[in-house]
Parts: structure tokens; C-alpha cells; sequence
């Protein structure tokens, strides 16, 4: 696949799976085998179902989530989107608890396409920090404040 395409289909996995809600699409999208490169500190499982299970436990927990994709680059093998999310968190997320609050993100994902026009490669980047403190949980910078 192309450029275009690649971007056409970067484009439409936020629209049907973030946005919509439809997580079993992530699985036309990522290779079984594709690497995913973030910064948090848990694993995803792996290919598109662990990108559908990673979707489906936020969505759980964010219910009426929204995603606003603001633009695609691509170039060779390589597309980047960047976005925007909103959404009121009102289920369980990994070990935070829900709390009625609603929050505005955003972050930038860099997608590597493999030959046969499957993601190979995801570079996942999030404002996390801005994120939690918005959804009310409890940030540290460095170390848990002392009580006292």
C-alpha cells in the first residue's frame, strides 16, 4: 500500500475503534507481530487483539470517549497522527477508580506499516500526566507526598 492509503487507514482506525467504539477493527489493522513502543510501564498483549483489548478497557471506562483526529503526516512506510480525546471517567482503568470527572487530551501516535499494509510498528505518546491530573487520580512527581 501507499502513502495515502496508509494514512486513509491510520485515519480510519481512530474513527472505528477510539471513536465509535468498534474494537475488533483494531484487528485489520496491526499485524500479529507488530512491536509497540510506549512509555508506560504495563504491556499491551500482543497484535490486534491486545490493541482491541487495550481500546475496549478504556472505552469501558470512559463510555462516552470521543476522538478528534487533527491531522496525518505520512511519508514511505511511516504515517503520524496527532489527536485529541475527550471523555468522563466513569468505570475502572487499570488501578484508578472511577471519578465522574471528564477530561480533554490529546497525544501523537507514529505508525509503521509492514508490506502487507498492516502496522508493524507503533510509537505511542500521550500527555499522561495531564490526563490524570484531569481525571482527579493522584500524580507524583518523582515521590509519593509525605503526610504530615
Amino acid at each position: 500500500m501507499g502513502v495515502a492509503e496508509n494514512k486513509a487507514l491510520g485515519q480510519l482506525f481512530y474513527e472505528e475503534v477510539w471513536d465509535r467504539g468498534n474494537v475488533d477493527f483494531a484487528q485489520d489493522v496491526f499485524a500479529d507481530d507488530y512491536v509497540r513502543h510506549d512509555l508506560r510501564p504495563t504491556e499491551a498483549l500482543p497484535g490486534g487483539a491486545g490493541m482491541a483489548k487495550l481500546a475496549a478497557d478504556f472505552r469501558r471506562a470512559f463510555p462516552d470517549a470521543r476522538w478528534h483526529v487533527d491531522f496525518v503526516f505520512g511519508e514511505g512506510d511511516f504515517v503520524a497522527a496527532r489527536w485529541t480525546a475527550t471523555g468522563t471517567f466513569l468505570g475502572d482503568w487499570g488501578t484508578v477508580s472511577p471519578t465522574g470527572r471528564s477530561a480533554t487530551f490529546s497525544g501523537v501516535n507514529l505508525y509503521r506499516f509492514g508490506a502487507d499494509g498492516k502496522v508493524a510498528e507503533l510509537w505511542n505518546h500521550r500527555d499522561d500526566l495531564g490526563f490524570m491530573e484531569q481525571i482527579g487520580a493522584q500524580v507524583y512527581a518523582g515521590a509519593a507526598p509525605v503526610d504530615g
